[in-house]
């Protein structure tokens, strides 16, 4: 049913499975008009209106240049709760994802656990959380840091946990029979495979949290998203462009510093 007969050119005949990926094409493309129509996805009005866009982009250059000296303490707590979350979710992404390893702990109802808890934590959107952590904690930069250190925690532990199951664990193994107990052999034969990539993900991790921080202010949750919130509500967009960029010119230090640091790490 699912197999078709080709005729070689030597006049051999060979079997070959039939191809979905017309199939697959064709659903794709049915669930994409179904899409547009659920969320009244409009190319014309994108077209017409999409001239607004360059309105405001024109109103933010020049930047407000004056108004950078109001930016400098939220931009230093954006990047210093997004450091803290990322140092404490990275560290204690590493017993969640030893737990999570089903060829370490063995006891597969343990592993699904502490899987299911990371697959929670990635599926709650980091806004929400800190919207949930300022209900609990209160206004400010520490809620913040708790949704940061959530999904550093979730995001981390998952690629930790998946190149912990492709490692072959003879070492380990021959560890443990020597009479090291688990968290030895662990360290020494699983741990100096998997610390380059753990470092390089928590770094990349961690430049990808201080964006995620800057919009958390419009929970009350700290950092640049309060200024942001409350200049765009005053279409106080020159304010606004002198906000982003310095927020630009952050970011791009950090990834040039970030790509350098896995560069060496490699």
């Amino acid at each position: 049913m699912f197999k078709k007969t080709l005729t070689l050119s030597n006049g051999k005949q060979v079997t070959s499975k039939r191809s979905f990926l017309p199939l697959y094409i064709f659903i794709t493309v049915i669930f994409m008009f179904v899409a547009a129509d659920v969320t009244n996805f409009s190319f014309s009005t994108l077209i017409l209106r999409s001239k607004q866009f360059f309105v405001i982009i024109g109103d933010m250059i020049p930047p407000n240049f004056k108004y950078m000296n109001r930016v400098w303490g939220p931009l230093l707590e954006t990047i210093k709760m997004s450091l803290l979350g990322s140092i404490i979710g990275s560290l204690l992404a590493i017993p969640f994802a030893v737990l999570s390893s089903i060829n370490i702990v063995k006891n597969r109802f343990v592993a699904g656990v502490f899987k299911f808890i990371l697959s929670v934590l990635r599926t709650l959107p980091t806004l929400v959380v800190a919207l949930i952590a300022t209900f609990i904690l209160g206004l400010g930069a520490f809620a913040g840091t708790i949704a940061i250190f959530m999904f550093t925690i979730s995001y981390v532990g998952k690629i930790m946990y998946e190149q912990i199951e492709t490692i072959d664990m003879r070492t380990f193994e021959a560890m443990e029979s020597f009479g090291l107990t688990k968290i030895q052999a662990f360290r020494y034969s699983i741990l100096p495979e998997i610390l380059p990539n753990y470092l390089s993900t928590s770094i990349f991790c961690f430049e990808g949290n201080v964006r995620y921080a800057s919009i958390l202010g419009y929970v009350g949750a700290g950092g640049l998203g309060l200024l942001l919130n409350e200049r765009l509500g005053w279409r106080d967009y020159a304010s606004v462009g002198s906000i982003l960029l310095m927020l630009i010119v952050t970011v791009a230090l950090i990834e040039m510093l970030s790509e350098y640091l896995r560069r060496k790490l490699k």
